[in-house]
């Protein structure tokens, strides 16, 4: 004898579609970069420009060397002041943070985020097999968490 159900038929379950949660999908890819040998007066002004507060600073073959911020020209300019010296036509090799903590494109946001916690960076430069590909910041980590916080993590 067949032994009947009494759940009778059951819905179709939809799949879920899962949002990435790799750093590659929500990092900036159009970079504005920044030459070592640009002058800081040129610098601070397209910070305001494009309303950035920073960026990676690349070689002439495109090589990450540093990276500069509002933070370092701030220093800068509080020092200046204090030394009577003026640092406008310094350039940004002078200024920037050369020992640049990355994040590669397959981290997940996870990663960024624990990172972006343990240092007081508010964007990391983002590298695929030592090339620079994108940068991700603080912001586009918490962008990413509520894409995901409708999910399990």
């Amino acid at each position: 004898m067949a032994v009947k159900s009494f759940q009778g038929p059951r819905a179709e379950q939809k799949k879920e579609s899962k949002e990435s949660i790799l750093v590659s999908d929500y990092m900036t890819k159009k970079l504005i970069t920044f030459s070592p040998n640009q002058s800081i007066l040129e610098i601070m002004e397209q910070f305001i420009q494009h309303g950035i507060s920073g960026g990676p600073v690349v070689d002439a073959s495109g090589k990450l060397v540093g990276i500069i911020s509002e933070a370092d020209c701030m220093k800068q300019i509080s020092d200046s002041r204090y030394f009577n010296m003026p640092i406008l036509n310094k350039q940004v090799s002078y200024f920037m943070t050369s020992k640049v903590q990355t994040i590669s494109h397959d981290a997940s946001i996870f990663e960024a985020a624990s990172l972006f916690h343990s240092n007081s960076r508010r964007r990391l430069p983002v590298m695929n097999n030592d090339k620079l590909v994108g940068q991700i910041s603080r912001k586009d980590v918490v962008i990413a968490a509520l894409k995901l916080c409708s999910q399990r993590w």
